[in-house]
């Protein structure tokens, strides 16, 4: 089975956490001077689960949460976006669910998570082992689940179970260094992964942290689908990205809107360009979408709840004067 024919069964197992944000109401509010708070949930493959779901996907977490109040509350948010939660776990002890608090605005904009003894870190082997492969087309993950053990372990054994199974591995580089012990055992973490994935996404300044330098960064990604990816997708944020895949460099633009917000992008870019290969769509027109995607939610509130539906996502490109020339 190749990358595509795994994603086009449009039934994802995704891995990694899930996350309450709380961001200060109405937009444009400082941290500082909140008063009131809009709750959703968030954390970067809940919010790649909930957007494919959206998008008419099946999608399914595994990852853990702590037996409280925040964990229920990211367990029946699950529930409300559709996202499959059998293997999702409530554990009980010190572990925490993470939380983030950040800004919908762009100016000056503060987000501050909180991710000490988070309980996702502590989904382990025996989690992974737990899951029919499968029944899935395609394994997505985001890097930092590969930032403490055991999920570090976990992970890397769910990639082997899941290469067992024929299933296509999609892998969002996702470098954050608040969650890892040291720039060394991230870099060497993440291209350890890098190197197992058949779809690899991440931004510049990403794969030129794997490749030990910014400047080296679009060399790594051609390395990457050149010797091991199928498709490779190197972004630049206001410039574009350039997709990689069989021998060709794809570069596309964005659209233009009108941000409140630098988040979630990244993981709505993720959903809309998986949904679009699912679709059958050219990588091209995949990658477009994609980026419509994040325009469309970085021009919200909210991460998950700003995640578009294909109504929304069609009405969008229909409406808008289209992507930057590149």
């Amino acid at each position: 089975m190749s990358s595509l024919d795994g994603i086009k069964t449009r039934n994802f197992l995704v891995i990694g956490r899930v996350g309450m944000d709380l961001s200060p109401d109405p937009a444009g509010t400082r941290t500082r001077d909140a008063t009131s708070m809009m709750v959703a949930m968030g954390g970067s493959s809940a919010n790649i689960a909930a957007g494919l779901v959206k998008l008419g996907c099946k999608a399914a977490l595994v990852t853990k949460v702590s037996d409280d109040a925040v964990g229920w509350y990211c367990l029946n948010q699950l529930d409300h976006y559709g996202v499959d939660r059998s293997h999702v776990q409530a554990i009980t002890g010190e572990c925490r669910t993470s939380l983030a608090v950040y800004e919908t605005r762009v100016e000056e904009h503060q987000s501050v998570i909180y991710r000490n003894n988070a309980a996702d870190f502590q989904m382990d082997i025996v989690d992974v082992e737990a899951v029919d492969y499968m029944s899935f087309g395609a394994l997505i993950t985001a890097g930092t689940v590969f930032a403490a053990e055991p999920s570090r372990s976990a992970t890397f054994r769910a990639f082997e179970l899941a290469r067992a199974a024929g299933l296509p591995i999609i892998f969002d580089v996702d470098y954050r260094p608040y969650s890892w012990p040291s720039a060394e055992v991230a870099e060497e973490v993440l291209s350890r992964a890098g190197a197992m994935a058949d779809v690899i996404v991440g931004n510049d300044e990403e794969f030129g942290f794997m490749a030990g330098g910014i400047d080296k960064g679009l060399d790594k990604a051609r390395e990457l689908a050149a010797t091991s990816a199928g498709i490779v997708v190197y972004k630049m944020g206001p410039e574009g990205a350039i997709a990689f895949a069989e021998g060709e460099e794809l570069r596309t633009g964005i659209y233009p809107a009108a941000a409140l917000k630098p988040t979630g992008a990244g993981d709505s870019f993720m959903a809309g360009l998986l949904a679009g290969l699912g679709e059958g769509r050219e990588l091209r027109d995949a990658v477009l979408r994609g980026s419509a995607c994040a325009s469309i939610v970085v021009s919200r509130p909210g991460c998950a709840p700003a995640m578009p539906v294909t109504a929304e996502l069609e009405a969008f490109l229909s409406s808008h004067p289209g992507p930057t020339s590149v």
